[in-house]
C-alpha cells in the first residue's frame, strides 16, 4: 500500500490552506506588538517562498504513487470479411485478445523505495530553506528592534540638546554666552536632527522588510514589534553546538537521503537490466470455426544489459557518500565560525553594556554641568557629546552584531538556541 493515498494528500492540502487563513487573520486582528517566535510562527504559514516549498514537497511525495503502479493489461481486436458469410469462401473473422507486460527484478519495488528517498531528500530541502526563512525572520527581527531603539536614541538625544540650546540661547541673551558659541552650540544641533531623520528611515525600512518576510503584501505604518535589545548570553559549548548540528542540520540529513536514493537508483539500473516478458492470450473465430491461443514473448538482452546506466549509478552512488563527508565537515566548520563570532561579538557587547555606556554617561553629564556653569569650554562639551554618541552607537552595534551572532548559531546547528 502506498504511504501517501490521495485522502491524505487532499487533507494535507486543506490544513495548509487553514494555516493560511490562520496567519491572515492573525495579522489583521493584531492589536499588540509581535515577539520574535511569533514573527517566526506567522513566517512559517505566511512566508511565499516557503508555502512555495511546501507544494514542492507535497508535489514529490506524490510521485510515490506513480512509482508504485503496475503496468496495465492491453485489449486487442480485429474483424475481417464480417460482410461475408460463415460458409463463403473467404469467410469472417474475428479475433480478440488480452495481454500484459510483467515486470521482472522487483522494478516496482525500486521504484517505490528510489521515490521515498527522494521524497526524504526533498523533506530535509524543505527544512533547509524552512531555516533559512526563519534566519532572515530573525536577522529582519533583530534590524527593527535596533533601529527602533537607535530612533529612541536619536529622539531622546534630540531632546536633551534642544534643551541645552534653549539653555544657551538664555545665556548668550544674558551675555554669558558669546555670538560664535552660541552659533556653533546651534548648528551641532542639525547633526542631531539627522541623526533622527536617518534613525526614522532605518526603522521604517527594518519593519518593511520584515513585513515582506512574514507575507504581508502591503507593508502597514502601524506595524510592531517588542523585544530585548540587550543579548543574553549563551550556556552551550562548541561541543554540544556541534553535536546538535550534525544531529539536525537539513541540509546533511538531505546529503544522507541523497545516498539512499543512489543506492536505490543502482539496483533500479540493475533491475532494467533485465527482460520483461509479455503474454497474451487470444480467442478467434473464423467463419463456423472457434480457436484460442496464446503468445509469450521476451527481449533476448545479448547486447544491451543497461550496462551504462548501471555504472553511472554506481559513480553516482560513491559521489554522494562524498558529499556527505563534505556537508559533515561543513557543519562542523559553520558551528566552529558562529560560536567564534558570537564569542567574540558577545565579549564587547558586555563592555558596553557593563562599563562603556556608564563611563560615556558619566562624562558626558560631569561635561554638561561644568560647561552650563562655565567651567568647561564649548569645544570640550562637543568633544563629550560626540564622545558619547559614538559610544552609544557603537553599543547598539555590538548588541546588533550579538543578536545576529547568535541567530547564525541557531541556524547553523538548526537547533533554537535562544534561551
Amino acid at each position: 500500500m502506498l504511504s501517501f493515498p490521495s485522502r491524505q494528500f487532499v487533507r494535507a492540502t486543506l490544513v495548509l490552506g487553514l494555516l493560511i487563513a490562520g496567519g491572515a487573520s492573525v495579522l489583521h486582528a493584531q492589536t499588540t506588538p509581535l515577539t520574535m517566535q511569533q514573527a517566526v510562527d506567522l513566517a512559517r504559514t505566511k512566508n511565499p517562498t516557503l508555502l512555495a516549498a511546501q507544494q514542492n514537497y507535497l508535489s514529490v511525495k506524490a510521485q510515490e504513487i506513480q512509482a508504485g503502479v503496475r503496468q496495465n493489461p492491453y485489449l486487442s481486436a480485429s474483424a475481417q470479411n464480417i460482410t461475408l458469410g460463415e460458409y463463403a469462401d473467404n469467410p469472417f473473422f474475428y479475433s480478440a485478445g488480452v495481454g500484459r507486460l510483467f515486470e521482472r527484478g522487483e522494478k516496482r519495488r525500486w521504484r517505490l523505495d528510489s521515490a521515498r528517498n527522494t521524497t526524504a531528500e526533498t523533506d530535509a530541502q524543505y527544512h533547509s530553506t524552512e531555516q533559512q526563512t526563519v534566519l532572515a525572520v530573525r536577522q529582519a527581527f533583530t534590524n527593527f528592534i535596533i533601529a527602533k531603539a537607535a530612533k529612541k536614541l536619536a529622539d531622546d538625544n534630540l531632546a536633551d540638546f534642544k534643551h541645552e540650546v534653549d539653555i544657551g540661547n538664555e545665556r548668550y541673551k544674558a551675555g554669558d554666552l558669546a555670538k560664535l558659541d552660541f552659533e556653533r552650540l546651534d548648528l551641532q544641533l542639525a547633526q542631531f536632527e539627522t541623526d533622527e531623520s536617518n534613525a526614522i528611515v532605518a526603522a521604517q525600512q527594518a519593519s518593511d522588510q520584515l513585513q515582506v518576510l512574514l507575507g504581508i503584501d502591503k507593508p502597514r505604518p502601524d506595524f510592531d514589534i517588542i523585544g530585548d535589545v540587550v543579548p543574553p548570553p549563551l550556556t552551550l559549548g562548541m561541543d554540544d553546538l556541534e553535536q546538535k548540528g550534525l544531529a539536525a542540520r537539513p541540509d546533511l540529513k538531505a546529503a544522507q537521503a541523497a545516498v539512499a536514493v543512489a543506492d536505490a537508483g543502482i539496483k533500479l539500473a540493475y533491475a532494467n537490466g533485465t527482460a520483461d516478458p509479455t503474454a497474451e492470450a487470444d480467442y478467434n473465430r473464423n467463419g463456423p470455426d472457434n480457436s484460442v491461443g496464446f503468445s509469450f514473448n521476451i527481449p533476448i538482452r545479448i547486447f544491451d544489459k543497461n550496462q551504462g546506466n548501471k555504472e553511472t549509478a554506481k559513480f553516482t552512488a560513491q559521489a554522494t557518500r562524498f558529499t556527505v563527508t563534505a556537508a559533515h565537515n561543513q557543519v562542523v566548520s559553520d558551528v566552529d565560525q558562529a560560536y567564534s563570532g558570537y564569542v567574540n561579538s558577545k565579549i564587547l557587547s558586555d563592555r558596553y553594556n557593563g562599563h562603556y555606556l556608564d563611563e560615556a554617561k558619566d562624562v558626558l553629564d560631569i561635561a554638561r554641568f561644568s560647561y552650563e556653569h562655565g567651567g568647561l569650554a564649548l569645544i570640550d562639551y562637543l568633544d563629550a557629546l560626540r564622545d558619547s554618541r559614538s559610544v552609544q552607537s557603537d553599543a547598539l552595534n555590538a548588541y546588533q552584531q550579538t543578536w545576529l551572532s547568535i541567530h547564525q548559531l541557531s541556524f547553523v546547528t538548526a537547533t533554537d538556541i535562544i534561551p
